[in-house]
C-alpha cells in the first residue's frame, strides 16, 4: 500500500511538472528569440534618421560603425536617377527578399545561414525606400536558454522528489496502524489473547483499531464466561460422584469391586482436571519449551494396563506394539492419556463384547503415529463422525472423543484419519508432529496431505495382526 501511493504520487507529479514545464520551456524559448529581435530592430533605428538625411556611402559607413555591428548589418539603398545603388555590410539575405520588403514596405525576417537577418525598410529623402539588413546569429537567440531549461528541469525535479518523500512520510503514516491491525489480528488467531492495536492513524484505521480492541476484549471475556461455566457445570458432577464413590465402597472385595472403585477415582481425579484447566487462563493442549511433552510410550502403557482388565472380563483380545522404547511427543501426558481414554472408550462402548483392539505406536524422524484399531463393525461415515456435536450415528456417540482427538493433533500440526484396519473394523490414526511446526489451519473434516516418512510408512504393516 505504501509504495502503491508512492507510485500514484510519482506519476502524477510527473505529469504535472511536464504539463507545466514543457510549456514554461517554450514560452521561454519565444522570449529569448524576441529579444534577439528587439535588439536587432533597435539596432536598425539607430541608422534611419541618417538615412533620411543623407545617402552619402562615406557618411552612412560612419553611422553603421556608430552603431557597433558593422560586422552584422548592412544597408541596400536603390538607385535613383543619376545616383547608382549602394550596399554597405555583407549582404546575407536574398535579393529577392530585400525586393519584397522594399516593395511592401513592411519589416520582415529570414533564415540565413548561422541564424536570421530583420530587414527594415526605410524611407529616403527622395522617396525611395532602402533596407538596413540585421543578421541575428543562432548563438544570440539561444543566450541563456540553456542556463533557464536547466533551472526549469531543477525545479521540476525538485518538487517530484519532495511529492515522492511526502507521499512516503503519508504512507507511512497510512500503513504502520494498517501493519499493527494485521499483526494483531494474526496473534490473536494465534490465541494470544492479550493482542491489542495502538488506537492511531488516519480516522478509518483508528476506529478499526478501536473497534479490533473492543473485540478483543469481548473474546477474551467470552473465553473467561466460557471456563467458569465449564467448571461450573463440571463441579455439579461432584454429588453424582460422592453418591457413587460411597456405594463403590460398599460394593466389598473382589476384582469387579476393586475395579469400580478404581474407575471412581479415575472419574474423580478427571473431574477435578477440567475444573482446574477450565479456570487457568491458558490452555493446557500443547505442552510449551524444550523436553516438554510426554513418553507416549509410558503413556500408552498406563493407559492400556487400566483397560487391559475390562478387556479381560469382557473377553476381549488385546495387543499392544512399539511401546518397548521411549517414545517422546510434543503433547502434555493429561492430553494423551484423555485422547487414548476417548478412543478405547469408543471401542468398549461402540462394539459387543469378545471384540479385539490393538494399539500400535510408530516412531518416525518427523512425526509419530498412533494407530487405534478394533475387528467391530466399522464406521459407515468417516467424516461425519468427526464432526463435533453428531459422531458416528449409533447411540451415545456426539464426536465429542474424536474431536479431543482430532485437537491434539492438529496442535502439533498433525491430523487425524478414520479408515478400516486390517481386524475388520475401525482404524484411527494419529499423526503427531515432532518439527515444531504451526499448527493446521482447517476444519473439522479436511486433513492436509503431507510428506510421509519412509522409514515410517515401511512400518504402517508390520505387526498389525493380533496373536
Amino acid at each position: 500500500m505504501r509504495w502503491a501511493l508512492v507510485k500514484v504520487c510519482l506519476a502524477v507529479t510527473t505529469m504535472v511538472v511536464v504539463a507545466f514545464a514543457v510549456p514554461l520551456g517554450l514560452v521561454i524559448r519565444e522570449m529569448a528569440r524576441d529579444r534577439a529581435f528587439s535588439n536587432a530592430e533597435r539596432e536598425a533605428a539607430a541608422v534611419a534618421p541618417a538615412l533620411s538625411i543623407t545617402t552619402d556611402r562615406d557618411q552612412l559607413e560612419r553611422v553603421v560603425a556608430s552603431a557597433g555591428s558593422d560586422a552584422g548589418m548592412a544597408v541596400h539603398i536603390p538607385a535613383s536617377g543619376d545616383a547608382a545603388a549602394v550596399d554597405l555590410g555583407r549582404r546575407r539575405a536574398a535579393a529577392e527578399d530585400i525586393a519584397t520588403v522594399r516593395r511592401l514596405g513592411r519589416a520582415s525576417t529570414t533564415e540565413v545561414p548561422g541564424g536570421s537577418t530583420l530587414l527594415q525598410p526605410v524611407a529616403l529623402s527622395s522617396g525611395e525606400i532602402a533596407v538596413v539588413e540585421v543578421y541575428v546569429p543562432e548563438t544570440e537567440v539561444t543566450n541563456g536558454l540553456t542556463t533557464a531549461w536547466a533551472v526549469l528541469a531543477g525545479v521540476g525535479l525538485a518538487l517530484i522528489v519532495g511529492s515522492v518523500a511526502v507521499a512516503d512520510r503519508l504512507g507511512v503514516r497510512m500503513v504502520r496502524p494498517a501493519q499493527r491491525l494485521v499483526e494483531g489480528a494474526h496473534e490473536l488467531g494465534e490465541g494470544k489473547l492479550g493482542a491489542r492495536v495502538p488506537e492511531e492513524g488516519p480516522n478509518e484505521l483508528r476506529l478499526a483499531a478501536v473497534a479490533f480492541n473492543s473485540m478483543a476484549d469481548q473474546v477474551v471475556q467470552l473465553l473467561a464466561n466460557e471456563r467458569e461455566l465449564a467448571a461450573d457445570l463440571s463441579h455439579r458432577l461432584r454429588t453424582p460422584l460422592t453418591v457413587l464413590r460411597l456405594n463403590a465402597a460398599s460394593l466389598g472385595d473382589g476384582p469387579a469391586a476393586e475395579q469400580t472403585r478404581a474407575a471412581v477415582a479415575q472419574l474423580e481425579r478427571e473431574v477435578d482436571t477440567i475444573i482446574r484447566t477450565a479456570r487457568e487462563a491458558k490452555p493446557q493442549t500443547v505442552a510449551a519449551g524444550p523436553g516438554a511433552g510426554c513418553d507416549a510410550a509410558e503413556v500408552v502403557r498406563e493407559r492400556m494396563a487400566f483397560w487391559s482388565a475390562l478387556a479381560e472380563d469382557e473377553g476381549r483380545k488385546v495387543r499392544v506394539a512399539g511401546v518397548d522404547r521411549p517414545v517422546r511427543i510434543p503433547v502434555a501426558r493429561a492430553d494423551l492419556a484423555a485422547a487414548l481414554d476417548a478412543l478405547l472408550g469408543n471401542v468398549f462402548r461402540h462394539t459387543s463384547e469378545g471384540t479385539a483392539f490393538a494399539v500400535d505406536v510408530h516412531n518416525g524422524e518427523d512425526a509419530v503415529i498412533v494407530l487405534v484399531s478394533d475387528a467391530g463393525p466399522g464406521i459407515s461415515d468417516p467424516e461425519a463422525a468427526m464432526a463435533r456435536g453428531r459422531g458416528s450415528g449409533s447411540a451415545g456417540s456426539t464426536g465429542l472423543g474424536l474431536d479431543i482427538v482430532r485437537r491434539l493433533a492438529e496442535s502439533t500440526g498433525g491430523d487425524v484419519r478414520i479408515g478400516s484396519s486390517v481386524l475388520g473394523g475401525t482404524e484411527v490414526r494419529i499423526w503427531i508432529q515432532l518439527d515444531g511446526r504451526e499448527p493446521v489451519r482447517r476444519g473439522h473434516r479436511g486433513a492436509v496431505r503431507r510428506r510421509r516418512p519412509g522409514r515410517l510408512v515401511s512400518t504402517f504393516n508390520r505387526s498389525r495382526s493380533l496373536p
